[in-house]
């Protein structure tokens, strides 16, 4: 901090004055937070860790990158295909936030952004498409045990069903001319928790295609049958384009890190 031992324990001393309050307990052998000192230290950490990350958010470290992705997407597929990106790329400081809401790119300080939507996104971001959105139907083997795969449309209409904020078991069902006989089915509020429930047993979930492929590997879901829903929210990586001569040196350097780190990530997660 480059102030002396007796400087602090003067300012500590003048803050305990202007407050009218003991922070510390002096002892024999240093120092002790009293319980007012204790919580006002509590609040004051949080405090000088906001103003840290308002800063940081000002001026992103260099060659750090924060990926804004939704928490399905992180859960089924960024965080377990993220050894082979880091090792093939060291370099980076990849940091991500799993959120639901739609980042703001300045904001709060993305570099880059994982959405399902159509485009165009705007002038002012690169897309690159991973994935088309190809929606399946799975369960876990245990949950059609005893039943033969592909099932047939009176079983799958009779199937418990779990349902999350997308909603497409109606349109789903609507493609193969089946009736809904399965009851109400659990609602969830991410896909995610969909999956959750029907690798535990609890129903039929409707994922993207790509989510499902390491459990489907795994034998811990199975397809329950072979037909396919696909829609026009498709997968894009999102960037801030990097025009030339409009932004700061430090801001035009990021953006250029952020846009080869955009086309390394695509080559790596889209495969």
């Amino acid at each position: 901090m480059g102030v002396t031992q007796g400087a602090v324990a003067q300012q500590v001393r003048q803050l305990e004055a202007h407050l009218g309050i003991l922070l510390f307990e002096r002892l024999p052998k240093g120092l002790a937070f009293t319980p007012s000192g204790r919580s006002y230290h509590t609040r004051v950490a949080t405090a000088f860790e906001d103003l840290r990350a308002a800063t940081a958010t000002l001026r992103p470290e260099p060659g750090r990158v924060l990926v804004s992705v939704t928490p399905t997407f992180a859960a089924k597929w960024l965080i377990p295909n993220l050894p082979d990106f880091s090792a093939a790329h060291p370099e980076v400081d990849l940091a991500v936030l799993a959120t639901e809401k739609i980042s703001r790119f300045h904001g709060d300080g993305i570099d880059l952004a994982i959405r399902q939507g159509q485009p165009p996104f705007g002038a002012a971001l690169d897309a690159i498409r991973l994935f088309r959105q190809e929606i399946i139907a799975v369960a876990a083997p245990s949950f059609v045990a005893g039943q033969s795969l592909p099932l047939d449309p009176e079983t799958l209409s009779r199937l418990p069903k779990l349902h999350d904020a997308h909603d497409l078991w109606p349109a789903f069902l609507k493609k193969l001319n089946v009736e809904d006989r399965g009851g109400h089915g659990l609602r969830l509020s991410q896909t995610t928790l969909a999956m959750d429930a029907a690798l535990s047993g609890q129903g039929a979930a409707l994922v993207s295609s790509f989510l499902a492929q390491r459990d489907i590997a795994a034998n811990h879901l199975v397809q329950i049958t072979p037909e396919t829903l696909s829609g026009k929210q498709d997968f894009y990586l999102l960037a801030v384009r990097v025009n030339g001569g409009d932004k700061s040196g430090h801001a035009a350097a990021q953006n250029q890190a952020s846009g080869g780190v955009a086309s390394a990530m695509a080559r790596a997660l889209s495969r």
